[in-house]
C-alpha cells in the first residue's frame, strides 16, 4: 500500500525527460558515466501563496525530473531552468517538499533539491480558554497544559521514550541521551514508564533512575510523559497476559482481592506523583497515559479482555481515585488508541474508541506502528489534528517509530513532512534498547550515532517547526492570554 502511493504521487508529477544545453549550444547526449556532471540548487524557498517556481540545472546527460512531493508538479523546462507549479499552503506550519533530478540509465546517480514552503500565517480562529479534568491542578500543570495547546500552532516537540537513562550502546551515564549525541540537544519530551512503579516491581532499582532523569528533564524545562506497561493484577503475569477477562471486572468489584490489590497500585502512582518535585521544590507536572493501546488485544485493559462499559469505567475509576481520593494535582490525563493503518474516513470514530467522556481525557494522542505506510500516518495526523480542535484538548503522537530501520531520509521525508501543516503538539519515538555489543538485536527506533540516518536527522533538527530542549518556551508558565479551568 506505501508503495503504491508513492508510485501514484510520481506518476501525477509528471515523468519528463529533458535535453538541456552546454556553453556551447549542443545537445549532449550518450556521456560516459564518468563524464557525467549536473549541478543544481540545492534549496529553494517559496512563498505560501504558491505558484510557478524554478530550479536551476546545468547537466552534460539527458536526465529525469521526478517530484516526489504531492503538493509540487512539474510544468516546463526552458533552458537551464526547470519550471514547476506549486499549489498553495493553507496550513499554518511550513511544509518541505524534494524534487528529484536523475539519470534514466542509473537510477543511483542523482541529485536533489529541497523545495521550502512558507506557511499560511493569517491567523486561524482557536481558542485560548482550555479546560482540564483536574479543576485544581497546580498552576505548572494548567500552564504546562496551555503550552502543549499553544506550540502545536508552531511546530512539533521531538520525543523518545527512555532516551535519559539507556541507549543503544549505553545504560545509566548521567547526561547522555542517543539524541543528544546526534544533534547536540536533548529531546523536548521525555517519555518513560509509570508501571514498574506502581506494581510488584515498585522496589526495583531501575525506578531511582527513572525519577532521577524525569527530575533532570524537568529542570531543563523539557516535557514528560508517562505510560503505563502495568503487570496483570488478577493473574500474576505481565501487561501482555490477555488470558483473563475478569480483570478489570474485577478491580471494578468492591471487595475483590484483585481491586484490593490494583488500589495499592495506585496508591504507589499518588505517592510518586504528590513526591516528585523539581529544584525549584514544585511538583512535576506529568502528562500520565494509562492503559494505552487499547483499541488492541493484547493487554489486559484491551478491547479483548474488557467491554466498551468497563473499559470506560475503568479509566473514570482511575481518574476519579487519583485526583479527589488521592489528591493528585500534577495529571494531564492522556488517552492513546493505537492507529497503525489508514481507517479511510474513520479514523475519527476509532481515535474515540471506548472514549471516557470530554471531562475524563485532557490530551488526545496516538500510538503509530505502521512502519513506512506515510499515507497512513499522514492519514492519521490529519484526523488528529481536526479532532484535537473540534474537542478543544492538545494532541500528539505518543509512541511511533519503525522497529530497526536503517533508512538515510526517515526523518524529513516521513516524519516532518508528514507533520508539517499539522496540529500535532509532539511526534515520540519508541525507545532504543541497550544491547552493548550485541548488534543481532535491532529493537531500536529512533536516531543514535553511526545510524544511517543521522545527517538527516540533524536536518530535521534544524527545521523551523521542530522543537527541542533548547528550542523550548517556558512550558510551566502560562503563555499570555490564556485560561485553563
Amino acid at each position: 500500500m506505501g508503495r503504491h502511493m508513492e508510485i501514484s504521487i510520481l506518476a501525477a508529477a509528471v515523468f519528463m525527460t529533458a535535453a538541456l544545453s552546454c556553453t556551447d549550444g549542443k545537445e549532449q547526449t550518450g556521456v560516459n558515466d564518468d563524464e557525467r556532471s549536473i549541478t543544481v540548487q540545492e534549496r529553494v524557498e517559496i512563498d505560501y501563496a504558491g505558484g510557478a517556481f524554478s530550479i536551476d540545472v546545468e547537466a552534460n546527460f539527458d536526465f529525469q525530473v521526478e517530484s516526489q512531493s504531492e503538493w509540487i508538479e512539474l510544468d516546463k523546462i526552458e533552458g537551464t531552468k526547470v519550471w514547476f507549479m506549486a499549489q498553495a499552503n493553507e496550513g499554518t506550519a511550513d511544509r518541505m517538499g524534494k524534487v528529484k533530478f536523475t539519470d534514466p540509465a542509473s537510477k543511483y546517480f542523482y541529485k536533489e533539491t529541497r523545495v521550502s514552503q512558507k506557511g499560511n500565517k493569517t491567523p486561524v480562529e482557536v481558542t485560548s480558554s482550555l479546560s482540564l479534568a483536574d479543576k485544581n491542578a497546580t498552576a505548572e500543570t494548567k500552564a504546562l497544559y496551555a503550552n502543549l495547546w499553544n506550540i502545536a500552532a508552531k511546530g512539533f516537540m521531538f520525543g523518545h521514550h527512555d532516551d535519559l537513562w539507556y541507549g543503544r550502546y549505553w545504560y545509566n551515564q548521567a547526561g547522555k541521551s542517543d539524541t543528544k549525541a546526534v544533534c547536540g540537544d536533548y529531546p523536548a519530551v521525555f517519555s518513560v514508564d509509570m508501571g514498574p512503579i506502581m506494581d510488584n516491581r515498585y522496589n526495583d532499582a531501575e525506578n531511582a533512575i527513572r525519577r532521577r532523569v524525569i527530575i533532570e528533564a524537568y529542570d531543563r524545562g523539557e516535557v514528560i510523559t508517562m505510560c503505563c506497561h502495568l503487570n496483570n493484577p488478577h493473574t500474576g503475569g505481565d501487561s501482555w497476559d490477555n488470558s483473563s477477562n475478569e480483570v478489570v471486572r474485577s478491580i471494578l468489584t468492591e471487595g475483590h482481592a484483585t481491586r484490593t490489590k490494583y488500589l495499592e497500585w495506585l496508591d504507589r502512582c499518588a505517592d510518586f506523583a504528590n513526591n516528585l518535585k523539581g529544584s525549584d521544590g514544585k511538583l512535576i507536572p506529568i502528562i500520565f497515559r494509562p492503559y494505552h493501546e487499547h483499541t488492541q488485544t493484547w493487554s489486559w485493559w484491551s478491547s479483548k479482555c474488557t467491554t466498551e462499559e468497563e473499559f470506560i469505567s475503568f479509566w473514570r475509576f482511575t481518574v476519579e481515585y487519583l485526583r479527589d481520593t488521592k489528591g493528585v494535582r500534577n495529571f494531564i490525563y492522556a488517552i492513546s488508541p493505537q492507529m497503525d493503518e489508514d481507517y479511510k474516513g474513520g479514523a475519527k470514530d476509532r481515535l474515540t474508541f471506548r472514549w471516557p467522556g470530554d471531562e475524563y481525557v485532557d490530551f488526545i494522542g496516538m500510538d503509530c506502528y505502521h512502519y513506512s505506510w506515510k499515507q497512513a500516518f499522514k492519514s492519521n495526523l490529519d484526523a488528529m489534528s481536526e479532532l484535537s480542535l473540534e474537542k478543544s484538548k492538545p494532541c500528539g503522537v505518543t509512541e511511533t517509530g519503525p522497529e530497526g530501520f536503517d533508512w538515510t531520509d526517515y526523518w524529513t521525508n516521513h516524519i516532518l513532512e508528514s507533520a508539517l501543516n499539522q496540529r500535532v503538539s509532539m511526534i515520540v519515538m519508541w525507545r532504543n534498547k541497550y544491547v552493548g555489543s550485541n548488534e543481532s538485536d535491532r529493537h531500536f527506533y529512533s536516531v543514535y550515532p553511526g545510524h544511517p540516518s543521522e545527517d538527516d536527522f540533524r536536518e530535521m533538527y534544524d527545521h523551523p517547526s521542530t522543537f527541542f530542549s533548547k528550542d523550548l518556551p517556558d512550558m510551566y508558565t502560562m503563555p499570555e492570554g490564556y485560561e485553563v479551568k
